[in-house]
């Protein structure tokens, strides 16, 4: 029995129950306070959020702009097809995370279980292709081709396919009219990231998740026009998922079209001969290493001269866009990005670089003039220059005699430029340069637009490269650490240039600036950027932005927005430099000059040809052929990487471009019927009543119907075969 008074025993069952009350209180306070908090304080707030939970959006994507020819011809333009996707998101709450679901719908496409699963996972940088980059919250499609039969399956068993769609969408398409694939110029599609959706969310073109966007080529220079604005539709549903209303629609604008300069008959023809060209050269023995030439890419640019739009553009190694259209394979994948199909994805006319050897003459032809050399004074072309103990030949060690600029370039005389560009480094005071240093050779070389990027509405144009004074330093600077290390006085040959450039590695010697004046050395230019120079001099002087995109036009036909050419800069020299450059340009496709051989038959008195043949030393490969000519109506540049001389190599295709053009046969005589362009056309393509644009037929280009035969024997001469270093030649 306890010994506690009653009292006190009294008094500690009230004091609990005080404590007791207390506790219950304060809970109670606190749940009022959160219960006003959540009703009263931010209720509007949770109503909204309540509500939105009970919305659901049904995005459908607009249909992509086309992408056409300056004719109307369709490049890149969209058909239906039967489209079946996966839900990743349903697919990750089954317990087998879909494995068993996508195990079925392979059997029903006859795919292997294995792709399926490849095909909705998602990229990272340990995940190879295929694999989806895009959103994880939208619909991943599995196949872009299913068959009538497979939909139908797949729809009436909808309980063995939970989170599968199989729905008829407007796919993107290539369609290569007349065969040309136009691959590089066009680019390709793939799915939009959340990166790319956060960061355009504020803008005035957001990302749905649903989107493609343009990943290179024009679809990604004109993406925002051509993508659109999806239609948009909001459901009210309860939560089983039962549809109560429709809240709210926006129909959403399908994508402009962009009609661009290319003419698909000429890109075919371009495409075609480029690729020839590198077929039959790979044919030939380099007179040098005695094994055929590799020709292992190439590119050729046609512009207008008084415009710098391109007609056509190509690149080899080529690839079919198609290939990307519902996510690339794996071995295509592979395949497109392999060191051994030597990159197809790069566009060589505007990221392929390389010494520009003799087409660079016209710079330092000019440089001279600026220089004060006048362009019809005789200069002496002898068979070889020297400096000190080194010795720079001409090829073969033939001279020419006192002859002009002119001349120079007609004979592509180096020992001429050999000499001005030595004379010059020492006016401007050596190894240790004058504060007032004119260098006219690399100011001049700059100002045509070489070492700048020419602003083509291409992504990833490249800017080459003019090793002047600065360059010389700021490449020392970020190498003269390995060198040092690697520097070896009297070692090997490779530690004694190392340790030179060690030393000595930010100075302009001498011969840098006598390689320099033929476009040797460090030099490197790409396609675009010797076409818009050439076509500066054929139109007098004016170097435009080279464009391909020409207007945009709305998906109604009622808005169109001309996209005019622009310019952005001037020749440094006057017109009558630019005279006597066009004279000297149109002498080397005369009787005599290296470009002869592939121009007999050709019309000068109604057609004017200008050209200017380089092969370029490359340390370690095979020379690179260049062939830069113009008209006052086109210019046209191919290059060969590993291809040999310059009109050997490239001539016999640029010739057959002109004759396609022009409509030519081997007399020289025009069959306009038969012309392609033979002149520029500046009109649009006609627009329908109800906005469509007229599309014309167009054939396959077909090389047996050519008129001439570019190989056949001319007079006139013919270009030198390659000899020995250090002989540059043509």
């Amino acid at each position: 029995m306890s010994n506690i008074p009653e009292t006190g025993r009294t008094q500690r069952v009230q004091i609990r129950l005080v404590v007791i009350q207390v506790l219950v209180f304060s809970l109670l306070l606190t749940l009022g306070g959160r219960l006003w908090y959540l009703q009263i304080r931010n209720g509007k707030e949770y109503t909204d959020e309540a509500k939105s939970n009970h919305v659901q959006r049904v995005v459908q994507p607009a249909v992509r702009g086309s992408i056409l020819d300056a004719r109307g011809v369709p490049l890149a333009d969209n058909e239906t097809r039967l489209v079946v996707s996966a839900s990743r998101t349903a697919l990750m709450k089954m317990k087998d995370d879909g494995k068993g679901v996508l195990t079925r719908l392979a059997g029903v496409l006859g795919m292997k279980p294995k792709d399926v699963m490849d095909k909705v996972r998602l990229c990272d940088s340990q995940t190879p292709q295929p694999c989806w980059n895009g959103s994880p919250y939208q619909p991943i499609p599995v196949t872009l081709k299913a068959t009538t039969q497979q939909a139908l399956t797949i729809r009436e068993s909808a309980e063995d396919f939970p989170g599968i769609t199989a729905e008829p969408t407007a796919v993107r398409r290539y369609p290569a009219p007349g065969k040309a694939r136009s691959s590089q110029v066009l680019g390709y599609l793939s799915p939009v990231t959340d990166e790319e959706i956060e960061k355009a969310k504020d803008t005035d073109s957001p990302h749905l998740r649903s989107d493609q966007v343009g990943r290179s080529g024009l679809e990604r220079t004109y993406d925002k026009q051509l993508r659109g604005k999806a239609a948009v539709t909001s459901y009210e549903v309860d939560k089983l998922g039962r549809v109560m209303g429709q809240s709210e629609s926006d129909p959403g604008v399908p994508g402009s079209n962009l009609v661009t300069s290319i003419d698909a008959r000429v890109q075919a023809v371009a495409e075609f001969e480029l690729n020839a060209a590198m077929e039959t050269v790979r044919k030939e023995t380099d007179k040098i290493t005695g094994r055929p030439y590799e020709a292992d890419a190439g590119a050729v640019v046609v512009l207008e001269s008084r415009t710098g739009r391109v007609v056509a553009m190509a690149s080899q190694p080529d690839y079919d866009p198609n290939a990307w259209i519902g996510g690339i394979s794996a071995t295509e994948y592979a395949r497109l990005t392999d060191k051994k199909s030597n990159y197809p994805l790069l566009n060589r006319a505007i990221q392929g670089q390389a010494p520009a050897g003799s087409v660079f003459k016209v710079v330092s032809a000019s440089a001279a003039v600026r220089a004060g050399y006048p362009f019809n004074d005789r200069y002496n072309c002898s068979s070889s220059y020297s400096m000190g103990n080194r010795s720079f030949a001409n090829f073969e060690s033939k001279g020419h005699g006192p002859i002009t600029l002119g001349d120079a370039l007609k004979f592509s005389c180096n020992t001429v430029f050999y000499r001005l560009g030595h004379q010059e480094w020492n006016r401007d005071g050596g190894i240790k340069p004058k504060k007032d240093a004119h260098d006219w050779f690399y100011r001049t070389a700059h100002e045509f637009g070489f070492g700048s990027e020419t602003s083509i509405d291409l992504p990833n144009e490249v800017r080459g490269r003019i090793p002047d004074r600065q360059w010389k330093k700021s490449f020392w600077e970020a190498n003269k650490d390995a060198w040092c290390k690697q520097g070896k006085k009297g070692g090997s040959y490779v530690e004694q240039i190392a340790y030179e450039s060690c030393l000595e590695g930010n100075q302009l010697k001498a011969f840098d600036s006598i390689n320099f004046a033929i476009g040797q050395g460090d030099v490197l230019i790409t396609p675009i950027q010797l076409a818009t120079a050439y076509a500066a001099i054929s139109n007098g002087g004016t170097l435009y932005n080279p464009t391909i995109g020409k207007a945009v036009i709305s998906p109604d036909g009622k808005k169109i927005t001309e996209i005019k050419p622009k310019a952005h800069g001037r020749l440094p020299v006057d017109a009558q430099t630019i005279k006597d450059l066009d004279k000297g340009l149109r002498s080397v496709v005369e009787p005599g000059g290296t470009a002869a051989w592939r121009f007999g038959g050709w019309p000068q008195d109604k057609i004017p040809m200008h050209a200017k043949t380089g092969t370029a030393q490359v340390y370690g490969k095979q020379t690179t052929s260049w062939f830069a000519t113009y008209t006052s109506d086109y210019t046209i540049v191919m290059t060969i990487s590993q291809g040999g001389t310059g009109s050997g190599a490239s001539g016999p295709a640029v010739r057959n471009i002109y004759d396609a053009l022009y409509g030519l046969d081997d007399e020289g005589n025009q069959d306009l019927k038969r012309a392609l362009l033979p002149k520029p056309q500046a009109a649009l393509p006609k627009i329908q009543p109800d906005g469509t644009i007229e599309t014309p037929e167009i054939k396959p280009y077909d090389p047996a119907s050519q008129l001439v035969d570019p190989n056949k024997k001319r007079e006139g001469g013919q270009e030198p075969l390659a000899g020995p270093p250090p002989t540059w030649r043509d």
